[in-house]
């Protein structure tokens, strides 16, 4: 799978390229609410986003399957990940509980890797050099506006994952009634950022609290959704970048900001659904909840008191494996760790054991 080489298409990345730079030109010398495609008006929401998922189950024959897609480069880093991730995907992806789809790893390095035939992969063109500024997750939006325009998504709605999620049991589809389902995020706050966000989220748009507290990952979301959203979702990106008081203030999270903004910009709420993810260490069990995102390092002392912020005795961080991939059989936690750490490790152990050719 992946992108050829031919006219049509270097014609259409190129366009693409140029559509960029113009918005982010005109981005410096007009509001930006001129720049974004959508409506000026959000329709009425007559329920609280932040509900209890409903206790109706939908019979096997109705179910509501989503695709599920993960943007990634072709480091190391990132591609051991990949691997992990798909591993668990295809083990929960038939279980009758399952709303699970296809799978796509979106490899924004604009060139096929060693490992196309393991993991079903559409490759993108990254962004023109420099234009990312650094922050290498801008590729992001743009990889997946790629792949909505170019790829035969055969399911209604997709959801957006990452490389460092592993799935811990079938995920079902979360949304409903027209509106994506997301984990809220405790440290995306609309509100306290009013000021920089109404240059992007214009008054008529209707309170910043329209703007969930959510990032693009995890979310559900429908597919015609997201054919809107993702081009603002660039667009926005690439203009929070160029402004100095935003860039500075959302820092490494400016393009979770993007989606939620843009997101809210085409009128699409979100369930917000706290049982969707949870995040070693300072989540401890395991729960009702669906994935593991191991974005944090996990130190602890051989007693199993967690010594966040100093090297532990004992430690799993995916940053100490950013350019070489983890060992098969890593050492497990010592007594006392919380379940959800030991969990994440022996999850990580079984993939690396079971996948062919890991890479020690």
């Amino acid at each position: 799978m992946g992108c050829s080489g031919n006219l049509f298409f270097t014609i259409l990345i190129t366009f693409s390229v140029a559509l960029i730079t113009y918005n982010i030109i005109i981005s410096g010398n007009a509001p930006l609410r001129q720049d974004f495609p959508g409506p000026s008006r959000r329709p009425t929401i007559t329920i609280d986003p932040i509900i209890e998922m409903p206790l109706r189950r939908h019979s096997s024959s109705s179910k509501r399957l989503f695709h599920t897609a993960v943007t990634a480069s072709d480091s190391v880093y990132n591609t051991w990940q990949c691997r992990v991730m798909y591993h668990w995907f295809k083990k929960f992806q038939a279980d009758p509980d399952s709303s699970m789809g296809g799978f796509t790893r979106i490899l924004h390095s604009g060139k096929p890797d060693a490992f196309m035939d393991e993991i079903p992969t559409f490759v993108a063109q990254p962004l023109p050099s420099g234009m990312d500024q650094g922050h290498i997750v801008l590729n992001r939006p743009w990889a997946f506006v790629q792949w909505l325009q170019q790829a035969d998504i055969k399911e209604d709605y997709i959801l957006m994952s990452e490389p460092d999620h592993i799935i811990v049991k079938p995920i079902p589809n979360l949304a409903k009634d027209g509106m994506g389902a997301a984990f809220p995020f405790f440290y995306i706050e609309p509100k306290k950022y009013e000021t920089v966000l109404r240059k992007y989220f214009p008054e008529e748009n209707g309170p910043v609290t329209n703007i969930d507290p959510i990032g693009n990952s995890p979310v559900i979301v429908g597919k015609e959704s997201l054919k809107k959203i993702a081009p603002t979702w660039m667009n926005v990106s690439l203009a929070m970048k160029k402004d100095p008081e935003t860039d500075k203030a959302f820092g490494w999270v400016l393009e979770m900001y993007a989606y939620a903004v843009a997101s809210a910009l085409h009128g699409v709420r979100n369930i917000l659904y706290k049982d969707f993810m949870i995040q070693p260490p300072w989540d401890k069990e395991i729960g009702k909840s669906y994935i593991i995102h191991y974005t944090y390092g996990c130190d602890y002392n051989m007693k199993g008191e967690l010594t966040y912020g100093k090297i532990g005795e004992w430690r799993f961080d995916k940053r100490s494996y950013d350019h070489v991939a983890p060992p098969k059989n890593l050492t497990l936690p010592p007594p006392g760790v919380p379940e959800s750490v030991v969990t994440l490790v022996k999850m990580v152990n079984e993939a690396t054991a079971s996948i062919p050719n890991w890479y020690s």
